[in-house]
């Protein structure tokens, strides 16, 4: 059961979270001034609000979840380097005295 879990793709790339977030802003903000127009001429407030949450509830479908569209761009990672030798390496915080507080 736990694996269908696991085998869904959780990242998204650098560009990808960019253009997510403007397709995001994109929405919401066509759909405050359809909704703003739409109410102002029936007169109807509440109408506002629907259109206004409707545009979040279909922003949020398209954008949070992590869809190809967003994942073209993967980050090159750096190959793991084996430890040759039998040394453990240090820290860089290891070598640095500590200062007592008073």
């Amino acid at each position: 059961m736990l694996s269908i879990f696991k085998s869904i793709p959780t990242h998204m790339d650098y560009k990808g979270q960019k253009l997510a977030e403007q397709i995001f802003q994109g929405i919401i903000l066509i759909s405050a001034v359809i909704g703003f127009v739409y109410g102002l001429i029936i007169q109807q407030f509440g109408w506002t609000v629907y259109i206004v949450l409707a545009g979040f509830a279909v922003s949020c479908l398209l954008t949070l979840p992590p869809w190809p569209m967003y994942r073209r761009n993967p980050l090159p990672w750096q190959p793991v380097v084996s430890e040759a030798s039998g040394e453990p390496n240090q820290k860089p915080q290891d070598n640095i005295k500590r200062k007592k507080h008073k």
